[in-house]
């Protein structure tokens, strides 16, 4: 049990140190908002690039086998689209935004570590108490709709 605890109190201080070295900072020492906001020539040049392939992947299956003959296959095109995808993905990644993005996950994760999961009795228990409401919730709005379909029925005739 010791050996555990001990293993993990030293996992949660390496946690904390890197969170100290690394949460929502860019190794340049900019935060992750401001290398956001940053722009460049080279961003806008990679934003049109996966804008382009993006449109290119949705214009492929409808445009490209009335073009070119090896496209009429499926397989073909999947491989297509497919490509294009991935290339706009990595045009996203290497923009400033991209950089600060792969910062905030690199931040979640760091949070997630310190979240505190409920237990398997609490789960339960929460759940019962939702169905509850829910249930209570449901049958008053059943009595709330016959009550106007009465009302209704008393002025219309």
């Amino acid at each position: 049990m010791s050996n555990q605890q001990d293993n993990l109190e030293s996992k949660v201080s390496d946690a904390k140190q890197g969170a100290h070295n690394t949460l929502g900072r860019d190794l340049s020492g900019k935060s992750a908002v401001e290398v956001a906001k940053t722009r460049s020539p080279k961003d806008m040049a990679l934003w049109g690039i996966a804008l382009v392939s993006l449109i290119g992947a949705t214009l492929v299956n409808y445009k490209l086998p009335g073009i070119w003959q090896p496209a009429n296959d499926l397989w073909t095109r999947i491989g297509i689209i497919a490509a294009l995808i991935v290339l706009a993905i990595v045009c996203l990644a290497l923009t400033n935004q991209g950089r600060s993005f792969k910062i905030l996950l690199k931040d979640a994760s760091v949070e997630l570590r310190r979240v505190t999961w409920p237990s398997k009795n609490e789960t339960i228990q929460y759940t019962w108490q939702s169905l509850l409401v829910i249930a209570i919730v449901a049958f008053i709005v059943w009595i709330l709709d016959n009550f106007f379909t009465w009302m209704v029925g008393v002025f219309i005739g």
